[in-house]
């Protein structure tokens, strides 16, 4: 599946070393994915209530956190066929990185917050996209068939982005946020995630 407009927005594809451990750990990739799915909603849930007049942006977020919550039991029934135990495993350093660009003051806020989403969605398709040849086909059907959610999530992202911000300085964090996404997927990093850097 080409995905162009989603590279083109990324500031640098999957290294090859993160696909290589990604394979190689296939238990840590299935659990940390089923976190990511959790916090996706649970974000999308807390802008609910956090911009409860803002009408496009709930409904955008309502079918978003449904859809999430829907690819965590999808990932969990995988996790049970495969005998893999639920157990802690800490979140990456990634979403973090990226929630520090966000400014305090409102609309920025708001914009900003949804700019770091469409990334995060972005990278979530590019990587599903980069794992999918390598895997076994219960997963690579199931990894395929989430490129397009996740697509259809950054789009969204992104469209309120500039809804409720001003299209310049929406442009001008879309910068700022990918020289930080690319330098947190290409640097070493000690623990392997689904948004990991490379592993050190």
């Amino acid at each position: 599946m080409n995905l162009p407009e989603i590279h083109d927005f990324l500031g640098c594809r999957t290294p090859d070393a993160w696909v290589a451990a990604a394979l190689a750990d296939q238990e840590t990739l299935l659990i940390d994915h089923k976190n990511n799915e959790y916090k996706a909603a649970s974000t999308a849930m807390a802008l609910m209530a956090k911009y409860a007049t803002h009408l496009d942006l709930i409904n955008f977020m309502s079918r978003l956190a449904r859809e999430e919550l829907v690819h965590h039991e999808q990932v969990l029934r995988i996790m049970k066929r495969r005998k893999i135990d639920l157990k802690p495993v800490s979140a990456s350093r990634y979403a973090s990185g990226l929630r520090k660009l966000v400014r305090n003051h409102e609309p920025q806020k708001l914009a900003d917050t949804l700019v770091v989403g469409a990334f995060i969605e972005a990278r979530s398709c590019e990587r599903f996209e980069a794992l999918v040849p390598h895997l076994d086909e219960d997963l690579g059907k199931f990894y395929g068939g989430l490129l397009k959610s996740e697509a259809r999530h950054y789009q969204g992202y992104l469209k309120l982005a500039y809804q409720y911000g001003d299209a310049r300085e929406v442009d001008h964090c879309i910068e700022k946020v990918r020289v930080a996404e690319r330098e947190l997927i290409e640097s070493p990093d000690e623990e392997f995630r689904f948004h990991s850097g490379v592993p050190a």
